[in-house]
């Protein structure tokens, strides 16, 4: 396990130059006292949309919208869609690429040296941010941690980040709750639990009722999230039924195990593309490394076309509260809209709901509703403007040129222009 001071060393010590040459460049205004932003259409994040609006961000905070374009703008986004930052509810931000073009997980047993490590993770959080996502919610490693506490501070570009540690596979009940503890005694934010196999194994289940229910009511007994890897119709029933808070992935789930995430209240993050193209584009990067195998692959091959009409079925269920997230890990890291892409344009998901799912409904879901997600005054001003608009057309979202995140802009591209 790579020691804490090793991690926070590996951190700060690449961090100096890093910051300098990344943010100083692109950080264009850092939270000033006011800001006022001209915006063509604005899209609140919540399904409402407004004409041409005047933005004014006072330190990190939205504190009003007003109609029309009056006074003069800080920043001129009048014919640009302006909407809130994206949230992402799954990434793998220290999953990376090693030097031999090999995939390196960035597991806590690693032999990679601990600055070169600091640096894959920072330039991932750095794209990911460029992209347009302002949040992100990590499942990884603990290296999460010192990176989400260096650009809470301020000190690195980066998106808003949550993180899990690594996830929570097996053990009986009382195992998985002393589990569950020490995760969030060591600083997540919330908790990752595996109730099946990978889907490279099929997606059995792995833990019964009594186990997954143990795990999810020890994280809400500590008031944090329970976040479940299910593939299995039954292990997502067994979220649901255990009250845990999302279901990731999903993949063999069928009309019954949507309709009890609906009742439950669970949220549900399918991931309909980005993920699986990602792999089987980079198949020699991964195959023969753990359960990439010839047979794992060919069960991601499946699941890319099984997971269409998991997804359709999904979209059919009454009140099941689909959240965007990616799964992004290395070779899509700074690509994360691709993924809602995909959800539109094959998926069937309507451009508003998807534009909704990945603001104010992914905000929900990380319990940050009240904070992030939306766009209104009392928020916080995590902003991005897009060369037209992604609610009327999707692809939108391949043109962000403008980014805020808690007031401070990290990326604007004068004219519109990317």
């Amino acid at each position: 396990m790579l020691p804490n001071i090793l991690r926070h060393r590996a951190i700060s010590t690449a961090a100096t130059a890093f910051t300098f040459t990344l943010c100083l460049a692109n950080c264009t205004r850092a939270a000033a006292q006011t800001t006022v932003i001209h915006a063509g259409t604005v899209l609140d994040g919540v399904g409402g949309s407004l004409g041409p609006s005047t933005i004014t961000v006072e330190g990190g905070t939205v504190q009003r919208i007003e109609p029309g374009l009056t006074g003069t703008p800080d920043y001129d986004l009048s014919g640009l869609t302006v909407m809130p930052g994206g949230i992402d509810t799954h990434v793998h931000i220290a999953s990376h690429f090693d030097s031999d073009g090999r995939v390196h997980r960035a597991r806590d047993d690693s032999p990679e040296a601990p600055e070169s490590l600091a640096l894959h993770v920072m330039e991932n959080a750095y794209v990911t941010l460029m992209s347009g996502i302002t949040t992100i919610q990590s499942m990884g490693a603990r290296i999460d941690g010192p990176l989400r506490d260096a650009i809470a501070r301020g000190e690195l570009p980066g998106p808003r980040l949550l993180t899990t540690y690594e996830w929570i596979t097996e053990g009986n009940e009382a195992e998985l709750r002393a589990s569950v503890r020490e995760r969030i005694e060591a600083g997540a934010d919330a908790v990752k639990i595996f109730a099946s196999r990978s889907i490279r194994e099929g997606g059995v289940p792995t833990l019964t009722q009594a186990e997954l229910s143990a795990a999810c009511d020890e994280a809400e007994r500590l008031g944090v999230r329970s976040i479940v890897h299910a593939h299995a119709a039954v292990a997502v029933v067994r979220a649901a039924a255990a009250g845990c808070t999302t279901v990731e992935h999903g993949g063999l789930a069928d009309g019954p195990a949507l309709k009890a995430m609906a009742e439950a209240g669970t949220f549900y993050d399918p991931h309909t593309s980005l993920v699986i193209q990602n792999y089987l584009d980079n198949k020699e990067r991964f195959i023969g490394i753990g359960n990439y195998t010839e047979e794992g692959f060919a069960q991601m091959e499946e699941l890319l076309v099984g997971m269409r009409d998991v997804f359709a079925e999904a979209l059919d269920t009454p009140d099941l509260q689909i959240v965007f997230g990616t799964d992004a890990l290395a070779g899509s890291h700074g690509r994360n809209w691709e993924e809602l892409i995909y959800r539109v344009q094959v998926g069937g998901q309507d451009s508003m709901d998807a534009v909704i799912s990945a603001t104010s409904r992914a905000a929900a879901s990380l319990a940050a509703g009240d904070r992030i997600g939306t766009l209104a005054p009392g928020y916080t001003a995590d902003l991005i403007a897009v060369e037209g608009n992604p609610a009327l057309d999707i692809e939108a979202l391949r043109s962000v040129v403008f980014v805020m995140k808690d007031g401070r802009v990290f990326h604007y591209v004068a004219g519109g222009s990317r």
